[in-house]
């Protein structure tokens, strides 16, 4: 089941990545499966990365290429910026917006530190939940729901163990979504 993302324009199969901001603590997950059509390529890609000397958790759904660039440019405006991650995001996305190579890029990227927790996308997109959970990516409706009903239902859970156990009912039913999951954390 594909993911739209904002603008309605663009499909993306073949990931999840979540990101659960929940007592005090930063935790991206992402699956390592990686499909060219309905055949599984790799069970073990890393889609979650750190980045500004680990403060900085970013996480990709889309063309790896293109995902690959948008974390280097993602990466280079964090520089420009001194770390500022709403700053990098915004313009980031103007970029991604409006540069005629950039805009052909087909990827969604979450990305967040201790403060922040934001989703960006090529139609110019910077959003920030309300619930300090967010999803893209094939799996990612899945993951979001699974993760929002644990913290509904069992706000003592810690954020790691929402992740975790989101991504792999995420991964009981997206088949573009496998269970080996690659968990990054902010303290």
């Amino acid at each position: 089941m594909p993911i739209l993302t904002p603008d309605s324009a663009t499909q993306f199969h073949g990931t999840t990545i979540l990101c659960v901001r929940h007592g005090g603590r930063v935790v991206m997950a992402g699956d390592g499966q990686v499909s060219i059509g309905s055949t599984i390529m790799k069970r073990s890609a890393r889609k979650v990365r750190r980045l500004h000397d680990n403060r900085v958790l970013a996480g990709f759904a889309g063309s790896t290429a293109d995902a690959m660039t948008l974390f280097d440019k993602f990466e280079a405006k964090l520089q420009e910026f001194g770390g500022n991650l709403r700053r990098a995001a915004v313009e980031l996305a103007k970029d991604w917006r409006t540069d005629r190579i950039l805009r052909r890029l087909e990827a969604m990227l979450v990305v967040a530190d201790r403060a922040d927790a934001l989703l960006l996308s090529g139609a110019g997109d910077v959003l920030e939940p309300d619930d300090g959970l967010i999803a893209i990516g094939s799996g990612g409706n899945f993951a979001l729901a699974a993760a929002r009903a644990m913290v509904r239902h069992n706000p003592d859970m810690k954020a790691r163990e929402i992740a975790e156990s989101a991504m792999k009912i995420a991964a009981e039913i997206c088949v573009y979504t496998n269970d080996q999951l690659i968990i990054e954390e902010l303290a």
